[in-house]
C-alpha cells in the first residue's frame, strides 16, 4: 500500500509576522515575575457597570499609571549608533486581538496612546472597535498586509532598524508595553517571548477573585526587585484609583 504523504503549505502574511517577531523576541533577555494579586474590590465595582469594561483596558489604564512613578517602564534598550536607553515621555499599552480572516486566526495590534490620562469608557471603545469593526477599516491590518509583502531580506532590516535605532519611532508602532492573555479560552500563559521591555500576562480568577498575575520584561532595562515592587504597586492601582474610576461609571441594571 502507499504510503501517505504529507503537504507543504505557505506561510500566511500573518505567520510571516510572527515568525519576525519570534527572530527578534529571542534577542531579547527575558525574566519573568508573577505575584497572586486579589482584585475582589476591583470584580465587584466592574461587576456593577454597563457595559463592562474588559479587564484587558483596566490593567492597561492601572499599568499606565505606574508608568508616571516608574520611568523604567517607559523606557527601551536601543542598539544603534551605540546601546543606550530611550525613555518615551508617556505610556502606550498594546492589547492583542485576535480576529479571523479567511478562515485563519490572527492577531492584530491595538494600540493605546495615553491609557492613564483618558477614560476607561474611551479606552474600552477603541479595543470593542478592534473586535467588531470591519477588520479591513483597521489602520493596524493594513500596516501588517503592507510589511507582510516586503521581500524577506528587506524585511529583517525594516525591523531591526524599528527596533533598535528610533526610539520614538518604535514606541509609537510598537507601544512602551504590551498586555496579552489567553484566559478567555481558559488557560493562562506561563511563559512568553516578549519583543517589549515589559508585558503582563495572566491566568484563571479563583473562587476568591484572585489572580496570578506575571511580568515578563527585559532585563537590560530593569532588574527583579524594581518589578517585584511595581507588581505590588500595580494591585494597589487597580483596587483604588480603577475601583474609583468603575463607580463614578454608568451602572447596570439590577
Amino acid at each position: 500500500m502507499e504510503k501517505e504523504t504529507g503537504r507543504s503549505i505557505a506561510l500566511s502574511p500573518f505567520r510571516r509576522l510572527v515568525t519576525d517577531q519570534m527572530h527578534f523576541s529571542q534577542q531579547v533577555p527575558t525574566v519573568t515575575a508573577d505575584r497572586r494579586i486579589d482584585l475582589g474590590p476591583l470584580a465587584e465595582a466592574r461587576q456593577g457597570c454597563s457595559p463592562r469594561v474588559a479587564w484587558s483596558v483596566l490593567f492597561s489604564k492601572a499599568f499606565g499609571m505606574l508608568g508616571r512613578d516608574w520611568p523604567m517602564l517607559r523606557q527601551c534598550y536601543m542598539k544603534f549608533p551605540w546601546p543606550r536607553l530611550y525613555e518615551n515621555p508617556h505610556s502606550i499599552a498594546t492589547i492583542n486581538i485576535e480576529r479571523q480572516v479567511a478562515g485563519e486566526n490572527i492577531v492584530l495590534y491595538c494600540l493605546l496612546r495615553h491609557p492613564e490620562q483618558r477614560p476607561l469608557a474611551e479606552l474600552d471603545a477603541i479595543v470593542r472597535r478592534h473586535k467588531e469593526e470591519p477588520i479591513e477599516n483597521l489602520r493596524s491590518y493594513r500596516r501588517s498586509i503592507a510589511v507582510s509583502r516586503i521581500p524577506w531580506p528587506a524585511r529583517h532590516w525594516f525591523w531591526w532598524a524599528a527596533l533598535n535605532v528610533f526610539g520614538r519611532r518604535r514606541c509609537h508602532n510598537f507601544g512602551t508595553f504590551c498586555v496579552t492573555s489567553v484566559a478567555g479560552e481558559g488557560a493562562g500563559l506561563l511563559r512568553l517571548i516578549p519583543l517589549l521591555t515589559s508585558t503582563l500576562h495572566y491566568g484563571l480568577f479563583d473562587a476568591g477573585n484572585r489572580l496570578d498575575m506575571r511580568l515578563s520584561w527585559d532585563h537590560r532595562v530593569m532588574d527583579g526587585a524594581t518589578v517585584a515592587r511595581v507588581l505590588v504597586d500595580f494591585e494597589k492601582v487597580l483596587n483604588h484609583e480603577m475601583v474609583r474610576e468603575l463607580e463614578r461609571a454608568p451602572r447596570a441594571a439590577a
